[in-house]
C-alpha cells in the first residue's frame, strides 16, 4: 500500500477532532439565532389567521343553516349532525373545539347560536381581544 492510501485510511480511523466539532456546533449556533426569532411570530400569524378563518366559514355555515330552516341552530353541534360542518370549527389560539362564546340570537328569533367568538384569553396582533373577533 502506497504512502497515500495508508494516510487515506488513517484518516477514515481518526474521526472528526474537537474543534472541527465546535466549528460545526458554532455555525449551527449562529443559524438558529438567526432563524428561531422569525419562526415564532409566524406561528403567532398562522394560528390568528386559521381562527379568523375558522370564524369567518362558521358564520357563513350559521347564516346558511337560518335560511335553509328558518331559525338558528340550537349548538354548534346541530351543525355536524346536519352535516352543515364536517367537524366541530377548531380554535388554534384556545387550542381546543370547545372554547367558543356562543352568541344568542335576539328575542323572538329560535335558535341557540346567532354568532361565535373566541374564548382565547389576550389580544391578537391587531391589538383587538380574541374574544372580539
Amino acid at each position: 500500500m502506497d504512502k497515500t492510501m495508508r494516510n487515506r485510511c488513517n484518516w477514515r480511523k481518526r474521526g472528526f477532532t474537537l474543534i472541527e466539532l465546535l466549528v460545526v456546533l458554532a455555525i449551527v449556533a449562529l443559524l438558529l439565532t438567526l432563524a428561531v426569532p422569525r419562526f415564532f411570530p409566524k406561528i403567532d400569524s398562522t394560528k390568528e389567521t386559521i381562527l379568523a378563518e375558522n370564524l369567518r366559514n362558521t358564520r357563513a355555515v350559521i347564516d346558511q343553516f337560518h335560511e335553509d330552516t328558518g331559525r338558528y341552530p340550537e349548538s354548534l353541534q346541530q351543525l355536524v349532525e346536519k352535516r352543515y360542518l364536517p367537524t366541530l370549527p377548531f380554535d388554534p389560539i384556545a387550542d381546543t373545539d370547545s372554547a367558543w362564546t356562543i352568541v344568542p340570537p335576539a328575542e323572538g328569533d329560535k335558535g341557540g347560536v346567532y354568532d361565535i367568538h373566541s374564548g382565547a384569553p389576550g389580544t391578537g396582533r391587531n391589538g383587538k381581544p380574541y374574544a372580539e373577533w
